[in-house]
């Protein structure tokens, strides 16, 4: 298939109404690369998802290739589609939540991506805790602190600056709980828009997911298709995938498509905004496909809910600050959030 005949109308594509009236497309490409795909190839995969029709990009200064994203977003504003067409994400890193380097992050992202504005810009983790790229999964910060309300609003009011000073036009979360945005919510003076999570159907959250639409937050999922491509230090014994699962197999192969669509179709019928992950150009224009042709049935949307496995696969370890923990203690779990 061709790059024009895999293209779509990106107006085709569904956008989200967040609660300041701004849309946000139900699909972006996410720009994790992890340890197996380079920074070139990730900005080449954005500028060809957009010949296509995407118009949401996901990025983190962590990921270490934003100043290569920025030189392909220059060619697609100057080629293709003008920058108010598009939705571009970042996220403060965990050694940058002290108040002096929060708008300081944030003006190396946009000079990264050549931006001079972001709409969305995210606190990545809400643990201060730094780790360095690529590292096992047993490192562990010699100054790792436990989650601080106090600290973590010190924070939020550099975020809630950086709305104010018009470097971004909305602010959120990502890798929080229900716990913590209850003090968050209480506390802010600008609210989040968004919350981004694991999401996927062998790990679904419907707590969470009912919690954030009451509180009008968007749910905006990573790992929508399991993270088949997670590094090996990620992977327990216990984890599932979802794109093996055989009731999305078995709805896979009456609609005639890959495990992954399925995926997609569910999480965006069920109100998620989604960043998948991929820099083969049949499998992102596959995706972007997915949100726009041959819904999901109520029945077959039922049978999925049905699979849940309440598997997290992205746990988090690296960030616990006390030894012999469990990565169970960063996700407040029983209701309450983990004490020191």
């Amino acid at each position: 298939m061709t790059q024009l005949q895999q293209a779509i109308d990106s107006t085709l594509v569904p956008r989200r109404e967040l609660a300041s009236g701004a849309q946000i497309p139900v699909v972006g490409l996410g720009t994790f690369g992890s340890d197996h795909v380079s920074g070139t190839q990730i900005a080449a995969a954005v500028l060809d998802a957009a010949r296509i029709g995407y118009r949401q990009f996901d990025c983190a200064a962590v990921y270490g290739n934003e100043a290569l994203i920025g030189d392909a977003l220059q060619s697609i504003w100057k080629t293709l589609a003008s920058r108010e067409e598009f939705w571009i994400t970042s996220k403060l890193w965990n050694d940058k939540h002290a108040v002096k380097d929060v708008i300081p992050s944030c003006k190396q992202s946009l000079r990264d991506l050549k931006l001079e504005y972001l709409d969305l810009y995210l606190v990545h983790w809400p643990f201060p805790n730094f780790h360095p790229p690529g590292c096992d999964v047993d490192s562990r910060s010699p100054d790792a602190r436990p989650y601080i309300h106090a600290e973590f609003m010190e924070t939020w009011g550099e975020m809630e600056r950086l709305v104010e000073l018009g470097l971004v036009r909305h602010i959120g979360t990502s890798n929080m709980t229900i716990p913590k945005l209850e003090l968050l919510l209480r506390d802010a003076h600008v609210r989040p828009v968004c919350n981004e999570m694991e999401l996927h159907p062998h790990f679904q959250q419907p707590e969470f997911i009912a919690y954030l639409f009451e509180k009008q937050i968007q749910p905006i999922g990573f790992c929508p298709l399991g993270s088949p491509g997670r590094p090996e230090r990620d992977r327990t014994p216990e984890d599932t995938s979802p794109l093996e699962d055989p009731v999305i197999r078995a709805i896979a192969d009456q609609h005639q498509v890959h495990p992954a669509e399925i995926c997609l179709k569910w999480a965006v019928q069920r109100g998620e905004v989604v960043i998948p992950f991929s820099v083969n150009p049949r499998n992102y224009a596959a995706n972007l496909r997915a949100v726009v042709e041959n819904p999901l049935t109520q029945e077959e949307m039922r049978r999925i809910t049905a699979a849940d496995r309440r598997c997290r696969l992205i746990k988090g370890d690296v960030f616990l600050w006390k030894k012999n923990q469990s990565w169970h203690d960063l996700w407040d779990e029983n209701g309450a959030i983990t004490p020191p």
